[in-house]
């Protein structure tokens, strides 16, 4: 099956929409004049958002290893659909590339949830080492088997909570909490641990949704909630910075599979190359974001991590009891030098 699970009386819903794109991004990986291969990538974010900027490097180092004999077309805001019909579009091949949270990317392959549990990497050092080592290459392939090939990870920095009406300072202030999470079972069930109410709303609507108080908060790292401007709204930060969801740049194998082994290396190389590019301009930004978050009147806290990292200690019982072979590699991850 293509579609990955989601609740029937949407599916019809969203399935016209798939189509209505799929119909806008024909032909996306196809020979254009003077043999020239063209690829689109479409992505949900900001133009001003680090990881845009990343993409937009690959595509320049892509076109210049290639003497312009290989294009990659960057299309951001949303423009050619939601994170989750971008994938789908990946698919069914009438879309080349997208970036995608890891965490969406569990619902079409199960074992990239390790990626997002709570509290899973002891430092930013770590997490890298574990991305570009075995253990990330592999999960990188995860997805292949549904039409879904990972070329590299983006740094996404820590997500925390973010509200409109106070400041999440222990797992109790989430109790009664509409908060919005991403489409992921992981994040839904580390939301309910804590005690609040997670509701999945795509990011291009989440700004309204906070306006109209469908939901009380979110989570996100802190260029997303500057580029967003959900700070406009949620005036409350809490830096308790309990997952740290890496992006991935994946590419359809439907279109991969057309691509000579030359632009296969091409493609490779430069995807490579921007992720190294990225993580440098990602510290940067998160500074950067964080400065400008308070000179908005963002009201900046940092709560104690012990009480929020005890809350979710039953989300790897859980694991270790139901998924064996899942827990076998987040202890990899966690015994990880």
């Amino acid at each position: 099956m293509i579609f990955s699970n989601f609740n029937k009386p949407f599916r019809f819903i969203a399935l016209f929409k798939l189509l209505i794109i799929c119909f806008l991004t024909a032909a996306v990986s196809c020979d254009g004049p003077g043999g020239v291969r063209y690829i689109k990538l479409g992505h949900g974010l900001d133009i001003n958002h680090p990881v845009h900027d990343a993409m937009v490097y690959m595509a320049e180092r892509i076109e210049e290893k290639s003497n312009g004999k290989m294009i990659v077309q960057v299309y951001p805001n949303a423009q050619l659909g939601s994170e989750r019909e971008l994938v789908e579009l990946l698919q069914i091949g009438s879309l080349g590339m997208t970036k995608v949270s890891s965490a969406v990317m569990e619902s079409f392959a199960p074992k990239i949830q390790v990626l997002s549990q709570p509290y899973l990497f002891r430092n930013d050092e770590h997490r890298e080492r574990v991305l570009n080592g075995p253990i990330g290459k592999s999960l990188l392939n995860e997805g292949t088997q549904f039409w879904l090939k990972g070329l590299c990870y983006y740094d996404a920095g820590s997500r925390s909570f973010y509200t409109k009406d106070a400041p999440v300072e222990t797992p109790e202030d989430l109790v009664g909490k509409k908060i919005r999470v991403m489409e992921s079972n992981t994040a839904i069930n580390m939301v309910n641990s804590f005690g609040g109410s997670p509701t999945p709303v795509s990011w291009g609507e989440l700004y309204t949704a906070l306006q109209q108080g469908i939901v009380d908060g979110a989570e996100n790292n802190p260029p997303s909630l500057l580029s967003s401007r959900h700070y406009e709204v949620c005036k409350y930060y809490s830096l308790n910075e309990h997952t740290a969801v890496p992006d991935m740049l994946i590419v359809s194998t439907k279109v991969w599979e057309r691509l000579s082994e030359q632009e296969k290396q091409w493609l490779q190389e430069a995807a490579d190359e921007s992720a190294t590019y990225q993580y440098k301009i990602w510290a940067e930004a998160e500074e950067e974001a964080m400065e400008e978050l308070k000179k908005a009147g963002v009201t900046v806290t940092r709560p104690d991590k012990e009480p929020f990292r005890k809350a979710v200690e039953g989300m790897y019982e859980q694991f270790e009891e139901d998924k064996p072979e899942m827990y076998e590699i987040i202890e990899k991850i966690r015994n990880h030098e």
